[in-house]
């Protein structure tokens, strides 16, 4: 049976899940000593790697800043700070300065403003590529395959929820992940495009997905 995926904006690490308490102690144990490990400087070199890494963090990044998020940011800050210098940790260095510049209400208004009270920028992906409830219903339907392929169940959310298909996908390899990254391109990018023209700087966010969903499409071919 599937277990429920949630998006837990904790560390840039795999996310947690819920499965039986010796595993789960044991699940932390190790995303622990894996975010131990990256503020002591063990970065990983390997490309695909990083993407996984960059995944993990734009997940973070677009969540909800709740408390419990605004919490972790300190430890996602040091976590990104030992990546290897890149086009992605300079993008989303940039979000990660905004975010700590901006006052921890003012910045919770505004991603309530942008994403949660704008129907044009939201976190749904079907909201962007589905022309109606029927399409809108079938979509839903693919995305929640998706994550019960993989043995996830999504709680709290829609399965075509950003963050949450993101998550997922930074703990797969890019053959399995690019499966539902191809089928939510188009609706990345015109999210990607509505947040420029909105001069959001969550558009670097989407820039860095789109980036590795690009470099994977070439590396496989």
């Amino acid at each position: 049976a599937a277990v429920p995926l949630r998006v837990l904006p904790v560390v840039t690490v795999v996310p947690e899940v819920a499965m039986s308490n010796s595993m789960e102690t044991k699940n932390q144990t190790a995303n622990q000593t894996k975010l131990n490990q990256m503020a002591e400087g063990q970065v990983l070199s390997d490309q695909t790697a990083l993407d996984k890494e960059a995944l993990q963090l734009s997940a973070y990044l677009l969540s909800y800043p709740s408390a419990e998020w605004r919490e972790a940011l300190t430890d996602v800050q040091a976590a990104w700070r030992a990546w290897p210098d890149s086009p992605l940790k300079e993008s989303l260095g940039a979000v990660l300065d905004y975010i700590s510049s901006e006052q921890a209400r003012e910045y919770e208004d505004e991603y309530v403003r942008v994403f949660d009270f704008s129907s044009n920028t939201n976190m749904y992906l079907t909201s962007y590529d589905a022309t109606n409830a029927e399409e809108q219903a079938s979509e839903l339907l693919e995305y929640k395959a998706f994550f019960q392929k993989h043995g996830y169940d999504i709680a709290r959310e829609l399965p075509d929820y950003v963050p949450a298909i993101l998550e997922l996908c930074s703990t797969l390899e890019p053959v399995e992940a690019l499966e539902i990254l191809q089928h939510g391109k188009e609706a990345l990018a015109t999210l990607r495009q509505r947040l420029i023209d909105g001069k959001q700087v969550h558009a670097f966010v989407l820039d860095v997905v789109l980036q590795i969903v690009e470099r994977w499409e070439g590396t496989l071919g």
